[in-house]
C-alpha cells in the first residue's frame, strides 16, 4: 500500500504528501520535468544555468532574502539538475513552511533572471566546467558517453561546455523556463510535521501562478543509442596515478523497469561487498586492482549499467578480459541460491537505510513521479525479492553481453 497521498491540482500540477507526526521538520521539494534533454541546439547547459538563476530574485522578491531568511530559521535549501530533471529542495521547521514555501514558489515560477546576475552567475558556472574537467574520472565517464549517445542528450554534459554557456542570453533563459516549468511538468512533494489540509492549501497558494507559457521548436526525439560490437575510447593524463577502466552496456529506461530492477540485483551480485564476484576474484583474490564496482544509473530514456576498476596499466588488457569471462559464466551458468539471497538483502536493506528521513521520502517519491509514477517508489523491495536465476540469466543475456559493449580507458 502506498503510505503518501497523491492530489492533483486544478491547474494540472501533482502534489504528493506524507505526513511524519513524530517529526518537527518538514521538506518541500519541487521537480520539473526541465532538464537537459529538453534543451534545443545551440541551448545546451541552459537547464543547469537555470537552476543558479532562480535563486536569483523575482519581480516582487529581491536576489538573496530566500536564502537569508531560510538561514536565519536554520532550515536549508539545495538544487540540482539532472538529464530528466531539475529539482529543488527545501528542509525547514514546520512551523516555518507557512511563511518560506510561498518564497520557494515564487522564485521557481517567477524567475527574473536579470542580466547583471545573468553575468554574474555565468563566471560561477563556467568556474563548474572547469573543475569538472579537471576531475579524471568525470573526463573518462564522459568521454564514454558522448561515444555511446552520440545522438541523444545523453551523450552531452549536463554543465554544457563553456563555449555554449558564453552564448545563452537571459532571453532565451526565460524562454525556456516559460515553455517547461508548467503545471503538467510540476511535482511537489512535501513530508513531515504537516497535516494534509494544511500542506495543500499551502502548495495550492504557493503554486497557483505559473508564467504564461512561451513557444519554442522542441528537439526532435532522440535516437535512441544502440552499440553493435565493442567501441573503445582511450586517453591519457600527465601525473595520473591509476589508469581507469570503464565498461558500459545500454540498459532499458523507464519502459522496462522489470529488466531495470534485475539489472540492479547483477550490479549487486557482481561487485558490491567482498563476496561478490568480481571484488572477491580480482581485488581480494588476484590483486589485480585497487578497488572495483558496478552500478545501475536508472534514466527515463535509456540507462547505463557500467563496471569500473582503478588499476596500474599493465593489468588493464587482463581485467577487461577477466570481467567478460565472468558474463560468460554468469550468462550460461546462473547463480547460486546463496549470491542472490544475499545480494536481495544488501539491497532491500540498502532501500530500508535510504527510507528513514523526510528528506530521503521526498526525493523518492518526487524522482519517481518525475521520470514514471509516485506509486513504483515502494514496489522497489517487493520487485527485487522476486528475482530467481532463471530470470536474472534472461535479464545478463539481452543486456550484458560480453561482445557489445563500451569501454573508457584512462591511462598516466
Amino acid at each position: 500500500m502506498f503510505p503518501a497521498s497523491v492530489f492533483k491540482l486544478d491547474n494540472g500540477l501533482t502534489f504528493v504528501h506524507q505526513e511524519v507526526p513524530t517529526t518537527p521538520v518538514v521538506v518541500a521539494d519541487v521537480w520539473v520535468r526541465a532538464g537537459t534533454t529538453l534543451e534545443p541546439k545551440p541551448w545546451f547547459g541552459i537547464a543547469h544555468f537555470l537552476e543558479h538563476m532562480i535563486f536569483k530574485g523575482t519581480p516582487t522578491l529581491p536576489a538573496g532574502v530566500f536564502d537569508q531568511k531560510i538561514e536565519n530559521q536554520g532550515g536549508v535549501t539545495n538544487a540540482a539538475t539532472s538529464y530528466d530533471y531539475v529539482h529543488y529542495s527545501l528542509t525547514t521547521a514546520a512551523n516555518n513552511l507557512q511563511e518560506t514555501l510561498p518564497d520557494l514558489g515564487e522564485l521557481v515560477l517567477n524567475a527574473a533572471i536579470p542580466e547583471d546576475e545573468f553575468l554574474r552567475e555565468r563566471d560561477v558556472v563556467l568556474e563548474e566546467i572547469r573543475q569538472a574537467q579537471d576531475n579524471p574520472d568525470w573526463m573518462v565517464f564522459r568521454s564514454l558517453a558522448a561515444d555511446i549517445y552520440q545522438n541523444h542528450p545523453y551523450g552531452r554534459p549536463i554543465l554544457g561546455a563553456e563555449s555554449e554557456v558564453r552564448q545563452h542570453s537571459p532571453e532565451a533563459m526565460r524562454c525556456f523556463h516559460h515553455t517547461h516549468y508548467q503545471p503538467e511538468n510540476t511535482t511537489v512533494v512535501v513530508v513531515g510535521g504537516i497535516e494534509s489540509t494544511s500542506a495543500l492549501e499551502l502548495v495550492d497558494r504557493a503554486f497557483e501562478h505559473f508564467p504564461k507559457r512561451a513557444d519554442y521548436e522542441l528537439p526532435q526525439q532522440a535516437t535512441k543509442p544502440v552499440l553493435s560490437g565493442i567501441t573503445r575510447q582511450e586517453m591519457s593524463l600527465p601525473n595520473l596515478g591509476q589508469a581507469r577502466l570503464i565498461m558500459a552496456w545500454i540498459a532499458p529506461g523507464v519502459e522496462n523497469l522489470d529488466a531495470a530492477y534485475g539489472l540492479d540485483l547483477l550490479s549487486a551480485i557482481l561487485a558490491q561487498g567482498r563476496t561478490s564476484r568480481l571484488i572477491r576474484d580480482l581485488r581480494e583474490n588476484q590483486q589485480l586492482v585497487q578497488s572495483i564496482y558496478s552500478n545501475f544509473a536508472l534514466q527515463r530514456e535509456s540507462s547505463l549499467f557500467t563496471i569500473t576498476a582503478w588499476l596500474d596499466s599493465e593489468n588493464l588488457e587482463r581485467v577487461e578480459l577477466l570481467i567478460r569471462n565472468h558474463l560468460e559464466d554468469l550468462i550460461s551458468f546462473g547463480f547460486s541460491e546463496e549470491e542472490i539471497t544475499r545480494s536481495q538483502r544488501l539491497l532491500c536493506n540498502d532501500y530500508a537505510f535510504s527510507t528513514e528521513t523526510p528528506n530521503q521520502l521526498a526525493g523518492l517519491y518526487g524522482y519517481y513521479n518525475t521520470i514514471a509514477e509516485v506509486e513504483l517508489a515502494v514496489a522497489y523491495p517487493e520487485k527485487i525479492q522476486s528475482f530467481d536465476s532463471q530470470k536474472l540469466q534472461k535479464i545478463a543475456q539481452e543486456h550484458l553481453s560480453p561482445s557489445n559493449y563500451a569501454v573508457g580507458i584512462l591511462k598516466p
